[in-house]
């Protein structure tokens, strides 16, 4: 979704998630080792260079993998992984997230004006909802009500916005 965004010329200002569990175990994450764009590779902590070893399309998406052969060997390797080899795996338009995550260096405080755009929305939702939890278990269940509330949420604010005759009206059409 970033990369049409980008490419419709929208700018996005959205915070990189580290979803890797090796940061909580005590080990480098992502984010502790360099991409080097001009060789294609990645520079681990221990200064080793991880090559670009192969790609595959998973989900949909193009992505690129990379590995050092000097890991079962290296000092560091117990802070870096529990497998063989620490592997990184990189998106095609990953240098995209990338210049995202710079312009947010630049301007901290984007963050804040996406957060009061975005949260009041879900905080009005919370409240139609009584504050508590969903009605329905499972996610196909859940996806559902949320939608239901999502829908409810946006023809109310048409109607505050445009009024009900007009919608009444654009609806017919």
């Amino acid at each position: 979704q970033i990369l049409a965004c980008q490419r419709a010329g929208i700018a996005v200002y959205v915070p990189r998630t580290d979803t890797s569990t090796s940061k909580a175990a005590g080990r480098f994450s992502k984010p502790d080792f360099h991409y080097e764009a001009e060789h294609n590779k990645y520079r681990c902590p221990a200064g080793e260079a991880l090559k670009w070893r192969f790609t595959v399309e998973e989900a949909g998406k193009t992505l690129h993998k990379y590995w050092s052969s000097r890991c079962p060997t290296c000092s560091l390797k117990a802070q870096c992984t529990t497998g063989k080899n620490r592997r990184i795996t990189r998106w095609e338009h990953e240098d995209i997230i990338e210049a995202m995550e710079v312009e947010l260096e630049k301007a901290p405080n984007k963050m804040g004006i996406r957060r009061q755009t975005v949260e009041h929305p879900y905080g009005t939702l919370k409240h139609w909802m009584g504050s508590t939890h969903f009605l329905t278990k499972r996610l196909k269940g859940v996806s559902t009500e949320m939608s239901l509330h999502v829908l409810a949420y946006n023809l109310k604010r048409v109607m505050n916005i445009i009024g009900i005759k007009p919608l009444m009206e654009a609806v017919q059409a």
